[in-house]
């Protein structure tokens, strides 16, 4: 009797689709779940540093509370962030990034100088929203980090502050914005009103997050009209 008799096939313990190739290992598949698994780590010390620090403030939480309701050794914490001060850091940091990374691409996007510090004025303020807790955790702490830290977070901000100020003197040097007003308190009338969203600002509120964004968006336009 053949294998073909037999109901098999002569690539041996059941052909392509048999134990033998389902048993092998897959290392690019091996490395992915690893990297996913490295990755899971950080995101969790940092949502669970997130949440103690809103429940406890910053100096009430010590890291072995962190690390114990995280699931994960100290040694864990202290390869990924070094410090609970680089943890605080962290809640901050990883919003600025996403708003930096978001105002480049308005900037350079391709559209009138109008219309993207319309969308990169409205955009700010759908991302604070979306990140009120780690932004109102992040300044009510801000004092405890470093000195060298506090260093760090001062020339991010500055960074973004100056990248969107260059929108607005883009605008007044093509005269579709006024110049009377200077470009730097355009840019602090706009943050002054970001930075106090958590004093107001309701989740279950009338307004959702990009209605409150249009309409500061076009109160910082309307201040900018020739």
């Amino acid at each position: 009797m053949t294998d073909r008799d037999n109901g098999r096939t002569g690539d041996g313990d059941g052909g392509p689709g048999g134990g033998r190739q389902a048993g092998r290992r897959d290392p690019a598949r091996e490395q992915g779940r690893a990297a996913a698994a490295r990755g899971e780590v950080p995101r969790r010390l940092l949502a669970t540093a997130t949440r103690l620090f809103a429940e406890r403030g910053y100096e009430g939480t010590s890291v072995q509370e962190i690390v114990d309701a995280a699931g994960v050794t100290k040694g864990a914490l202290y390869h990924y962030f070094g410090s609970k001060d680089d943890l605080l850091h962290e809640v901050y940091a990883r919003v600025l990034r996403l708003q930096q990374q978001r105002l480049d691409a308005f900037a350079d996007a391709d559209a009138p100088v109008d219309r993207r510090l319309r969308d990169a004025a409205a955009d700010v303020v759908v991302t604070s929203i979306e990140n009120l807790d780690d932004t109102v955790i992040f300044f009510r702490s801000m004092h405890q980090l470093s000195p060298e830290k506090q260093k760090q977070v001062r020339a991010e901000r500055r960074r973004y502050h100056e990248r969107f100020r260059a929108l607005v003197e883009e605008g007044q040097r093509a005269g579709v914005f006024t110049d009377e007003t200077p470009a730097e308190l355009v840019v602090d009338y706009h943050f002054g009103s970001v930075h106090h969203l958590s004093t107001w600002y309701r989740r279950d509120g009338r307004l959702s997050p990009q209605e409150v964004a249009d309409h500061l968006a076009a109160m910082l336009l309307r201040s900018l009209r020739p």
